[in-house]
């Protein structure tokens, strides 16, 4: 009993340690450089083209998102609901208190001075009907994505002097043109008074009625205009996740005793658009990723069932010397996964180099999803194990006979 103990202990395989095991797996790798070479190339090539083909769509719909958000996507306006007896008007706090919402991000507001203007005080104001006068919180190109064509807009130190901003067919219409630094600034006759021009906004598609309107600062309204402080339309943006519930709550926020004669516009159109591409996208992604990785798991299977019908002379030799199947099984696993981790480093860097040079060439943002990265080193190593295992069996099933007889 004593001796068969002794014998079996003394026949136990030795375990290999990991650095040895390592050392197994990187044989394959050094004894055949350019067989090595190509099928991590074969690896990279998928994993390159998985981080492309969700890198490139990505920064693809980071530039339509960021389209379709210069369409209003997160903005709503509020009014005071129109042609009631008496007329309604919005509390004077009610931008602050619209502030206030959790998930805005910026509230602003014009209103209606009911103000006539002229190009001067011998034009009549006949001759300019049609074009209003807003007094206008200084944070307003901000909440409309308006621009300013020439000249600046106004800010905390212009908005308390006479000074105003033209929409763009209201500096048609006033015969101005742009606003030249090295000239003195031209001036327009507004309630009697005389108020500088400082500056020409662009077109905005989000708010016709600006395009129409002179602007003038809040408080030079209230002193020289005799405004009353009541805003006309409250211009704001949130949270793209949170518009619905923001457009719930706000009528009440707005005026609280009488919502409901407060009139809150609709989500934009384009937030319907931008939803349902980013859902395509992300199906497409998905997609794309998996076929990628199937194509460069097949590939690494590939090339390791051909290393085993290669090498049988070489396990039959290992077996020969005393290699249990297992060392043979973890040889060949770990070659499987040092060629897939090389091709899968080589891929990464690979697909974000192009994705960046793509990018770049048509003016997108870059964006490389960091799943994709992740996808791509992780994946390769999982890869490379999954197409490592029918090779390693195969290999550590042949007998030290067998393989030697192979020819």
């Amino acid at each position: 009993m004593n001796d068969h103990a002794s014998l079996d202990a003394g026949t136990r395989p030795v375990r290999l340690a990991p650095l040895d095991l390592l050392g197994l797996g990187l044989l394959g790798v050094r004894t055949r450089p350019a067989r090595a070479a190509l099928s991590a190339l074969g690896i990279a090539i998928g994993i390159a083209t998985m981080i492309i083909v969700t890198g490139v769509p990505a920064s693809s719909e980071r530039a339509l998102m960021d389209e379709l958000s210069k369409l209003g996507t997160n903005v709503l306006q509020a009014t005071a609901v129109p042609d009631v007896e008496p007329p309604v008007q919005l509390p004077p706090e009610s931008v602050d208190m619209v502030a206030r919402i959790g998930p805005v991000t910026l509230a602003s507001a014009v209103a209606n001075t009911h103000a006539e203007v002229s190009r001067s005080d011998r034009n009549g104001t006949d001759d300019f009907a049609g074009l209003a006068v807003l007094a206008s919180k200084t944070n307003l190109p901000q909440a409309i994505n308006a621009r300013v064509r020439s000249g600046r807009f106004l800010d905390a130190a212009t908005e308390r002097f006479p000074t105003a901003v033209l929409g763009s067919v209201a500096a048609t219409r006033l015969g101005f043109a742009e606003i030249r630094p090295d000239e003195s600034p031209p001036q327009i006759y507004i309630g009697h008074r005389w108020f500088t021009v400082i500056g020409i906004l662009e077109v905005t598609p989000l708010s016709p009625d600006i395009d129409r309107s002179v602007l003038v600062g809040w408080d030079a309204a209230r002193t020289q205009l005799r405004f009353d402080g009541h805003p006309t339309v409250i211009y704001l943006q949130t949270r793209e996740s949170r518009l619905e519930a923001v457009r719930g709550v706000l009528a009440a926020t707005i005026n609280p005793q009488l919502p409901g004669m407060v009139q809150v516009s609709r989500p934009s159109d384009a937030l319907a658009a931008k939803r349902a591409a980013q859902n395509t996208f992300s199906a497409l992604f998905l997609g794309l990723a998996g076929v990628a990785l199937l194509v460069g798991g097949i590939g690494v299977a590939n090339t390791m069932v051909i290393s085993v019908l290669e090498r049988h002379r070489e396990i039959g030799l290992r077996r020969a010397l005393g290699a249990n199947r297992g060392q043979i099984r973890g040889q060949f696993l770990t070659e499987s996964v040092v060629l897939s981790g090389l091709g899968g480093l080589t891929g990464t860097l690979l697909g974000v180099l192009a994705t960046v040079g793509y990018a770049g060439y048509q003016h997108w943002p870059v964006v490389i999803p960091y799943g994709a990265l992740i996808s791509g080193l992780g994946g390769a190593v999982a890869i490379g194990m999954i197409a490592g295992v029918y090779p390693s069996i195969r290999a550590a099933r042949l007998t030290p006979t067998e393989a030697l007889s192979t020819t």
